[in-house]
C-alpha cells in the first residue's frame, strides 16, 4: 500500500507537493473543482449552507490536456505521483445528473476529460453520483480536544433551489423554484446510463472510474434520494457494469457512518474483489444522522484491522487521509494533515514487518 495526500484546487502547490513528501506521502489525489471560489479562504473541507459550496467552473471550460500533464510534471518534480482527479465540476455534468436538455453534450464533454486524463498518464478519476452531493455537515470543535471538525447534527430536508446540483450552483440566474425530486430508480437509472456510455471509454483510455459512497450516507437528502448510503449497494454499481474500468472510491469513515453492514467485512468483501481504486482513510464515532469525525487513532474504526484486511487481501492502491480535525497552532490543515499521516505511515510499517 502506499501514501497519498489529497489536495484542493488552490492547494495543488509546489510547497504543498513537498509538505506531501515530507510528511511520508508518495501520490496526491488532486481535486481541480473550485469548492472554495464563492470566497472561503480556508484549507479544511467546504461544508456550505443551504446554498452550498457556491457557484461552480465554467460550463465552457473543459479541463484541457494541457493543464493535466503541467499538473502531473509538477507534482512529479517534487518526487510524487499524481494517482486521481478526484470530482467533476458539476459545470459540466449538471445534466447527466438532472437528465437535463445538455446530457448529451455533457456525456461526450465527461468523455473527452476521460480520455485526456489516459493521455496525461493520470489512473483514476474519483466521482460522486449524486444530486445533492456533499451537504447537511456542520464544523464545530467535535474532535479530542476541541479540535475543530466535520459532523452531522440531523437530516438536511430542505428542498434544493433551482440552478443547483451536488452543493454547487451551476445557474445563479435559474428562474425561482425547488429542484423536482426523483424516485431512487430513476437515480439508479441515471447512473446506469453514465456508466453504459462511459465505461468503454474509460476502458479504452486505461482509466478507472471510481465512485464515491454518498456523503453523508443517508438514504434521502435535500428532497432527493441517495445511491450507496448502505455497503450492499456498492455491489449494485459493481453488478451493473462489470468491468476494470468500473471501480470504487472506497470511503471507511463514510462506510462506517452508513447505519447497516460491518465496516471490516465491508472492506474485507470488496478489496477481495480486487474493487478499490483508491481508498479514503479517516476515523469517525457514531451513525448518521447524527456522527463526529475524530483523529485517525480516536474513533469508532479500528484503523489497523482495516489496513491489515487490506494487506491480506493484496490492495497496493493509495491510501488517502481524506478528512482529519484541524490543530489549533498557525497551519491548522498541515499540522492535523502530518498528524494523520505519520499514523498511517507508521501503521504500514508495523504491517511490513508482521
Amino acid at each position: 500500500m502506499k501514501l497519498g495526500l489529497g489536495l484542493y484546487r488552490h492547494m495543488l502547490t509546489r510547497e504543498n507537493f513537498q509538505f506531501a513528501r515530507q510528511a511520508g506521502a508518495t501520490h496526491i489525489v488532486a481535486h481541480l473543482v473550485d469548492y472554495f471560489k464563492g470566497g472561503a479562504s480556508s484549507d479544511d473541507q467546504p461544508t456550505g449552507t443551504e446554498r452550498g459550496w457556491g457557484p461552480a467552473g465554467d460550463p465552457e471550460k473543459i479541463w484541457s490536456l494541457e493543464e493535466l500533464v503541467d499538473l502531473r510534471e509538477a507534482v512529479e518534480a517534487e518526487g510524487l505521483k499524481l494517482e486521481a482527479i478526484e470530482n467533476f465540476d458539476p459545470a459540466h455534468w449538471h445534466d447527466v445528473l438532472l437528465d437535463g436538455p445538455r446530457r448529451p453534450q455533457q456525456i461526450e464533454n465527461l468523455k473527452t476529460i476521460i480520455r485526456r486524463l489516459g493521455r496525461a498518464g493520470i489512473p483514476i478519476m474519483g466521482y460522486n453520483f449524486s444530486i445533492g452531493g456533499v451537504c447537511g455537515r456542520t464544523t464545530a470543535p467535535y474532535a479530542r480536544g476541541g479540535a475543530l471538525s466535520v459532523g452531522m447534527e440531523g437530516p438536511l430536508d430542505t428542498p434544493m433551489p433551482n440552478g443547483m446540483v451536488w452543493n454547487m450552483v451551476y445557474a445563479p440566474d435559474a428562474p425561482k423554484g425547488r429542484v423536482p425530486p426523483i424516485t431512487s430508480e430513476e437515480l439508479w437509472r441515471r447512473l446506469g446510463g453514465f456508466l453504459d456510455e462511459m465505461v468503454p471509454v474509460a476502458e479504452e483510455a486505461g482509466v478507472k472510474l471510481a465512485l464515491h459512497p454518498d456523503d453523508p450516507p443517508m438514504p434521502a437528502m435535500r428532497g432527493q434520494p441517495r445511491l450507496v448510503y448502505q455497503p450492499r449497494l456498492y455491489q449494485r454499481v459493481l453488478d451493473r457494469k462489470p468491468s476494470v474500468a468500473n471501480a470504487l472510491e472506497f470511503c471507511i469513515g463514510t462506510l462506517a457512518e452508513m447505519t447497516e453492514g460491518d465496516v471490516y467485512e465491508s472492506v474485507d468483501e470488496y478489496s477481495r474483489q480486487n474493487k478499490l481504486a483508491y481508498v479514503h482513510l479517516r476515523n469517525v464515532t457514531g451513525k448518521v444522522p447524527h456522527y463526529r469525525e475524530t483523529f485517525i487513532d480516536d474513533g469508532d474504526i479500528d484503523v489497523l484491522r482495516v489496513l491489515r484486511i487490506l494487506k491480506r487481501n493484496q490492495f497496493n492502491g493509495v491510501l488517502v487521509p481524506d478528512h482529519t480535525p484541524q490543530m489549533t497552532c498557525g497551519a491548522p490543515w498541515h499540522a492535523g494533515m502530518a498528524y494523520a499521516l505519520g499514523y498511517m505511515r507508521a501503521a504500514l510499517q508495523t504491517l511490513e514487518r508482521e
